[in-house]
């Protein structure tokens, strides 16, 4: 493993994508991948010639974008709420105080680039020492895009129209245009001698999902696989926070595909993801290609990963504002110089991890970081990581807990409790009932959860909504 005291420091590639499940790489192998036909060759050659994290997962958030927290805790190495608490100034303390990611890898010695999407709370341009093509949280959004299809009708939509703006704003794919200028960059910091990090960070796979018609031709709708938790409504929805109890004010994710969801959408949506998915992959070959042609790839080590998963149908959901496995997970990689090849860590980790870990491989300050070095784990000198997950949405919509097997989701504005058991129930589709034994487990992991609370000043005081488990 590099050490922070290597005479020459890696140079350090961040890839990011939005809206990406962790079963949307074809090498994954979770929930049916295997079985999806989707084809991620880029990806599935980092999985191979690196170290993948099984159970990495994205925290939380505290409204409906949740990239905005995910990436927001990237830029800041806090928990969720501590990042939540920065937001509110827009970050003016960390900024002036150069505790950012990227200016910690920069007081580290080294040259910082960034290009795509941003959706955070501060002027990039002042934390990185290049930037080009700074992009919104999500591509202008294009009404033909929702509510679709219903079968029988004509599908007015097309993604692969670039007249329909979205990723194709500008006149060339948000994506193409990401890989451009990770080559150019590659190229410029190639012939500096400090040094290299890069924050590359993709709008892809996130809707409006649009790809060119080749992409979209290689998986027809017929051939697209179900999910195997598949719902054609949510019964939550209301107290998850998807919708008012009068069905008015619906999540934008949410209303997507039609109500209730139909096996038609539903293959649609998914066909128009994995398109997106696979080009997106045909983009990553782009950087890892621009390091080998550079020279550099032999000291560079790539990170990738996706601020959350999605859901495009199972439990009824089209969105990633959930405590399900699917919303939560996500894609995690890391490959390059003395990381191990092959390996596979199913310790759970959140995907914010990669920031004190590149700052730990580059000998850069972690002082106040909350999140933790995976390098431990990668040398195989710890196989614990975190006592449990922690998951939350919005003020008072949805928590989580996860030890081990066991995994408590609670919906507080209807007091509702889910309780599953993820050995033997991976896609969450049959909650454990009622009994002695399950209010037992309840209550262990809701005291589990008052402590991660704690750790992580939750707002939201569940003491209050559900008294009945208070020892």
């Amino acid at each position: 493993m590099l050490s922070a005291t290597a005479a020459e420091k890696p140079n350090i590639v961040f890839i990011i994508t939005d809206d990406h499940a962790a079963d949307a790489v074809a090498a994954s192998k979770l929930w049916g991948a295997e079985k999806s036909g989707l084809r991620t060759p880029n990806l599935d050659t980092l999985y191979q010639n690196g170290t993948v994290f099984r159970q990495a997962y994205n925290m939380g958030a505290w409204h409906g974008a949740v990239c905005v927290a995910s990436r927001s805790m990237l830029m800041t190495g806090r928990f969720v709420w501590n990042t939540r608490e920065q937001e509110k100034s827009k970050f003016t303390d960390t900024l002036a105080n150069e505790k950012t990611w990227s200016q910690r890898m920069k007081r580290a010695g080294y040259s910082t680039y960034m290009s795509g999407k941003w959706h955070v709370e501060a002027d990039a341009k002042k934390i990185f020492d290049h930037t080009v093509n700074i992009r919104p949280g999500m591509a202008p959004t294009v009404p033909e895009s929702y509510n679709r299809p219903v079968e029988g009708k004509k599908d007015k939509w097309n993604p692969a129209d670039p007249m329909t703006r979205g990723l194709w704003t500008g006149g060339k794919h948000w994506s193409e245009v990401l890989a451009d200028d990770a080559e150019a960059f590659v190229k410029q910091a190639a012939e500096e001698k400090k040094p290299f990090f890069m924050y590359l960070a993709f709008n892809a796979p996130h809707d409006p999902r649009q790809a060119p018609q080749s992409w979209l031709d290689q998986y027809p709708v017929e051939k697209i696989p179900m999910p195997e938790n598949f719902l054609p409504i949510n019964p939550h929805r209301a107290i998850m926070g998807m919708e008012k109890a009068n069905g008015s004010n619906v999540l934008r994710d949410e209303k997507l595909a039609p109500f209730p969801r139909t096996e038609f959408a539903i293959r649609t949506h998914r066909k128009e993801y994995y398109a997106l998915v696979s080009h997106t992959d045909e983009q990553i070959g782009r950087i890892v290609k621009a390091l080998e042609k550079a020279g550099v790839d032999d000291n560079t080590i790539i990170v990738f990963t996706s601020d959350h998963g999605l859901a495009i149908g199972r439990h009824g959901l089209m969105g990633k504002q959930s405590m399900f496995e699917h919303s939560l997970r996500v894609p995690f990689v890391i490959s390059g110089p003395k990381i191990p090849q092959g390996k596979v860590i199913h310790e759970r980790i959140y995907l914010q991890d990669a920031v004190a870990t590149s700052l730990d491989i580059a000998g850069a300050d972690r002082d106040g970081i909350d999140f933790k070095s995976l390098r431990p784990l990668m040398e195989g000198t710890a196989h614990k990581h975190y006592d449990a997950i922690y998951g939350a949405y919005e003020f008072n919509s949805q928590r989580a807990v996860i030890d081990g097997k066991d995994k408590l989701i609670l919906y507080p504005k209807g007091q509702v409790a889910l309780l599953y058991d993820l050995e033997k129930d991976p896609l969450e589709k049959n909650p454990i009932a009622d009994s002695a034994a399950s209010d037992a487990l309840k209550k262990r992991l809701f005291a589990k959860l008052l402590t991660l609370q704690k750790e992580n000043r939750d707002p939201l005081d569940l003491a209050v909504v559900y008294p009945q488990w208070i020892p």
